[in-house]
């Protein structure tokens, strides 16, 4: 409401790095994402939950699922025009619809004969008959292509570079001035059997983790375990952690001789002191971010226009 998300950014009580623009590919974690976040809801302020536009065939049951799982007081369903594929999300379609990870209750056998009215529909014994009925409002849109993808997936790719942007924005000095291009400021140096890595989208071969964390986005995380390195380093985490987030960095450099990552990041020190983690997902530095920087003569570093597809 109060315009992009870029221009009023705010730290967030719970915040998880899940680390990829879409949750196809593991839906599973998506959801123990939601519940660690939903478990610091104290319900002492209303909570508007922003679902994501995934709605056809597996996200629609994903939504069952998370509608299942946080129990809503109120569902605004917002339709689009022209496209019935999409059932009103009632209390009886989500009570008894199986989602993509969670079972759907048993209907009565009134039902299924066909009676039709709200009072035909019984609980099992045992059932807890008071569980939350949400209250459904739907709206349909009269006027045409209204929800459309369309280039919703160009535009989200712009508005998520404009809030990485935003957040980068952070590093500069609050003084109206010049704006210092990333290669002039002074990266914390972080000792690698410091932190833990993983990289969440894909598998990298510990040989080859340091060309893929180097001028990377990174979330800097803090696991409940504490970080243990014989040698020193790197420290590789096995499987992807749901842990907190405290804030997001750019791996500027690794210096392989003296094993320290160096990190551009305006999380303050006080929260720094707790990361103790990096994840490395599918976000990307902006383009801009690259070919704009000031004062950079000869080949910029990972940028290149001499590409070879059949590499």
């Amino acid at each position: 409401l109060p315009g992009p998300p870029f221009t009023h950014q705010q730290m967030p009580r719970k915040m998880v790095y899940y680390g990829q623009t879409s949750c196809e590919q593991d839906t599973e974690r998506y959801l123990d994402v939601v519940k660690y976040v939903f478990s610091c809801y104290k319900k002492e302020v209303p909570l508007v939950i922003n679902t994501m536009g995934w709605v056809k065939g597996e996200g629609l049951l994903l939504l069952i699922d998370i509608i299942r799982l946080l129990s809503p007081s109120h569902i605004v369903q917002m339709d689009i025009c022209d496209w019935k594929a999409m059932p009103p999300l009632t209390p009886e379609h989500v009570h008894f619809s199986a989602g993509l990870h969670t079972k759907g209750k048993q209907q009565s056998k009134c039902k299924q004969l066909g009676a039709d009215s709200l009072e035909s529909w019984k609980y099992p014994e045992g059932e807890d008959m008071s569980a939350p009925q949400h209250k459904l409002l739907y709206i349909h849109p009269e006027f045409p292509r209204a929800g459309l993808a369309g280039e919703a997936r160009v535009h989200s790719g712009i508005l998520r570079d404009m809030s990485i942007l935003g957040y980068l924005g952070h590093l500069q000095s609050p003084d109206i001035g010049a704006v210092l291009p990333l290669h002039s400021l002074v990266p914390y140096q972080v000792p690698f059997n410091a932190v833990a890595l993983r990289v969440i989208h894909t598998d990298v071969a510990p040989s080859n983790m340091m060309y893929a964390v180097n001028a990377s986005w990174v979330g800097l995380c803090c696991i409940p375990e504490e970080v243990q390195c014989q040698a020193d380093g790197p420290v590789l985490l096995t499987q992807t952690p749901v842990c907190n987030c405290l804030g997001f960095g750019i791996v500027r450099g690794v210096d392989m001789e003296k094993k320290l990552y160096h990190i551009l990041t305006p999380v303050p020190p006080e929260n720094l002191r707790l990361v103790n983690c990096m994840l490395l997902g599918s976000i990307a530095i902006p383009n801009c971010v690259f070919v704009g920087q000031q004062g950079v003569e000869g080949e910029i570093p990972y940028v290149t226009s001499d590409y070879n597809y059949s590499i």
